[in-house]
């Protein structure tokens, strides 16, 4: 079955214009209305046939507001406490170990176990360590490292020869693990060389800072000083519920309504500029140098760059099943294993949610059961699901109105193929970080806002008049009423964040 939408909704696009327009409503002059003897029967109330038009609101159920006063937000996060790392397997070729002359196998890292490059000082693998090597190739072999490098370990396996070249085309990286040490008796610690030694170094922890920056967001609403004392026959009601027959007070109220989803959609879709692009801040944005970063990163920028995406097991899906969710909770075992975690999901995702989890029950095929879903025979059939357990992970669904409006995501998504956005996993609770400006570790959510703020000027959201319309502060016969953020997203602990695609 296919939906169709004639379209002619010439009340669907806000107008870039100060007065109502003809199009949008009644004709008033032609044969069927004002223009012949006959009183029409006014209705006087506005339709409202979009239900609620606002898509603000997530970031209130999951995150946290605080204001900050500087131009940049730098965080750290906690490393990973066991040392395991993506490498290369040569053939032999490392150093000959031992007076009896044993030739060991050299191993190249090449990144954390999360794809982060080595820092500086190289990996903290070091001699007399034991190892465990695992690839497609050698299978899962325990070694003794006999000499370390700061990118390279030269290692004897415990069982068998030397180890063989693993990681030829379509093999991928090897992954060692470092998972204890062995010594000789009387026998002290060694160097990178294998030669005794009184200290082989400590192991320091790894340091991993993040940063944003925040963005200034301006809009304004102007009208006339006439339009404000004219009065309409149409009964407008604003999105905070007031209502009138002054045109204007609908217009500002769109005004600010629409910039206050301005702020939340920029704080999920914003990105920084990178190498690649032209964007050139000083000649667009005032008092900022070329050199300077451009943006801020949204939500879903940080997900893609250090969290984690799932596009389905089959490919690109709208749908999603038991299968990718245990794939899912997999990932979290090795991720920060976060208890409860909240679903914002698109329609077609939730459905099919509902569709998995009613197919768990065993009368789901052949009829309903009253007593799973708590319906009644005189009762509206509830087929739908706000939450459940998988494993020892809890799950909180919610329909996510901004990937499904057709004037925001929802409608990017219909072009947008694999990159479409099908929904975002966000873990409930805190995280422990430690905050620069304060000197001390706090708990905060995993997702919150910075904005700027002082005690002269709280730039959270700043709203002013100016005109001379009310209380007059100029010579200008007009109202103009102005809107001002500047804020940034922190998110914290992305590993733990989910995007569905």
């Amino acid at each position: 079955m296919a939906i169709s939408n004639p379209g002619g909704l010439l009340n669907s696009v806000p107008a870039p214009f100060k007065q109502t327009l003809a199009t949008n409503y009644l004709d008033l002059n032609g044969a069927a209305g004002w223009g012949q003897q006959y009183v029409p029967d006014l209705m006087e109330k506005e339709a409202e046939v979009f239900g609620p038009r606002t898509i603000s609101g997530f970031l209130q159920q999951v995150g946290a507001e605080e204001s900050m006063t500087a131009d940049q937000v730098i965080w750290s996060e906690q490393g990973r406490l066991h040392l395991s790392y993506k490498a290369t397997v040569a053939t032999g070729g490392g150093t000959v170990i031992g007076a009896g002359g044993g030739a060991s196998s050299r191993i190249t890292l090449t990144s954390d176990i999360d794809g982060r490059a080595l820092n500086a000082a190289g990996h903290s693998i070091r001699v007399n360590d034991t190892v465990i090597v695992s690839d497609s190739i050698n299978g899962v072999v325990k070694c003794l490292v006999g000499a370390v490098t700061a990118t390279q370990i030269d290692v004897v396996p415990y069982a068998n020869g030397a180890l063989v070249l693993a990681n030829g085309p379509g093999t991928g990286l090897s992954t060692v693990l470092v998972f204890g040490s062995e010594f000789g008796k009387a026998d002290s610690y060694r160097s990178s060389t294998g030669t005794e030694v009184s200290s082989r170094g400590a192991n320091e922890p790894d340091f991993h800072t993040f940063s944003n920056k925040p963005i200034i967001m301006k809009d304004y609403y102007e009208v006339s000083g006439s339009d404000v004392s004219k009065i309409g026959w149409v009964e407008v009601t604003s999105e905070e519920g007031a209502s009138g027959y002054m045109w204007y007070l609908k217009a500002e109220s769109d005004t600010r309504a629409r910039f206050n989803d301005y702020i939340e959609m920029a704080m999920l879709e914003a990105e920084k500029n990178d190498a690649t692009s032209d964007l050139d801040g000083s000649a667009w944005l005032n008092g900022t140098a070329a050199t300077d970063t451009v943006g801020t990163e949204g939500l879903f920028a940080a997900i893609e760059s250090r969290g984690n995406i799932t596009s389905g097991i089959t490919g690109f899906s709208a749908l999603i099943d038991l299968a990718e969710f245990d794939s899912i909770l997999a990932e979290f075992d090795s991720q920060g294993a976060i208890e409860e975690n909240m679903l914002f999901v698109n329609r077609s995702v939730s459905l099919a949610m509902d569709d998995m989890l009613a197919a768990m029950n065993s009368y789901g095929a052949g009829g309903t059961s009253y007593g799973v879903f708590n319906n009644s025979e005189d009762m509206a059939l509830n087929l739908g699901f706000s939450g459940f357990r998988r494993g020892s992970y809890d799950f909180y669904k919610s329909d996510f109105r901004y990937l499904n409006d057709k004037a925001t995501r929802g409608g990017i998504n219909a072009t947008a193929g694999n990159n479409a956005i099908r929904g975002i996993m966000v873990p409930a609770g805190t995280s422990t970080v430690y905050d620069q400006m304060l000197g001390k570790n706090l708990k905060r959510p995993f997702l919150h806002v910075r904005y700027r703020a002082s005690q002269t000027d709280d730039r959270r959201m700043k709203t002013w008049t100016t005109g001379s319309v009310g209380a007059a502060t100029s010579a200008l016969d007009a109202m103009q009423i102005h809107m001002l953020t500047e804020r940034c997203l922190i998110t914290q602990g992305a590993n733990n964040f989910m995007l569905l695609k």
